[in-house]
């Protein structure tokens, strides 16, 4: 950024209206490069412990992998595919040893020192980049629903209630590879916001309603209101809900007082 500028950031996480935990979400800030921060949100599913150990992994894999991470010397896109592929990894080795099916989503955000973004997703856990209270850009998800309203067959509004929304058609720890979807934001400006979160979250609202919300609150009133309102829009039927935002704040220098010299 040509300008000092700040991170203000917040995660979340609530259990929903689910008996167990599955999701799993974290903001690191990088140990040896001041504001260079990592955001994760994995989904596990398959079954209670299944779903828990696959998001676990992608945890572990990201931690390791951003703790050996220089900004300076290291290609942050190749660091988040290889977020993906190791964990996919991991997980598949997990199904064997254990004799369970556990399979996770993956949406994770790396921010440099010097303001460049990446982000990569594999299933239905989704990026937002949000610039002045609208949307910018979001993922798309590795799912039917949206392969249908890729091909024009239904809309977005009709995705959220369709009764298979809920089948993905890629994600980590399935038979075949995950997909890997990068994306770059060359240069984050004040005002840009980036959450990521899992569809227990952003299936209950619009993008214009959570760019609104983002805008108006901070990241951690955001991040409590947003899981509130989602439980109540819910009706006792609300999944895990996880997300993390970071806002991007202008610096303001403070102007020295001027002094008087007498002649």
């Amino acid at each position: 950024m040509s300008k000092p500028f700040r991170l203000i950031a917040s995660t979340g996480i609530h259990k929903g209206d689910r008996e167990y935990q599955q999701d799993q979400v974290a903001l690191l800030s990088h140990p040896r490069f001041n504001g260079c921060v990592l955001g994760v949100v994995a989904d596990g599913m398959g079954g209670r412990s299944g779903g828990r150990k696959a998001s676990d992994q992608v945890m572990m894999t990201a931690r390791q992998l951003f703790e050996r991470y220089s900004p300076d010397s290291d290609d942050a896109a190749a660091m988040l595919r290889n977020l993906v592929e190791e964990a996919h990894i991991v997980i598949r080795l997990t199904a064997i040893s254990s004799e369970q099916e556990p399979h996770s989503t993956i949406a994770a955000f790396l921010i440099n020192p010097r303001g460049d973004c990446h982000w990569i997703h594999a299933g239905d856990s989704r990026i937002y980049h949000f610039q002045g209270g609208r949307l910018v850009c979001r993922t798309m998800d590795h799912s039917y629903v949206q392969a249908l309203v890729d091909r024009g067959e239904i809309t977005e509004a009709e995705a959220n209630t369709h009764p298979h929304s809920n089948i993905l058609v890629g994600c980590l720890g399935a038979e075949s590879d995950p997909p890997v979807t990068p994306h770059l934001i060359n240069q984050l400006q004040p005002g840009d916001v980036i959450m990521a979160c899992s569809d227990g979250v952003w299936h209950y609202f619009s993008p214009n309603e959570l760019a609104s919300v983002i805008e108006a609150l901070s990241p951690r009133e955001a991040t409590e209101f947003l899981i509130d309102k989602a439980r109540a829009r819910s009706r006792g039927g609300g999944d895990n809900l996880s997300l993390a935002i970071v806002k991007i704040e202008a610096l303001v220098e403070e102007k020295k007082p001027m002094r008087l010299v007498s002649a």
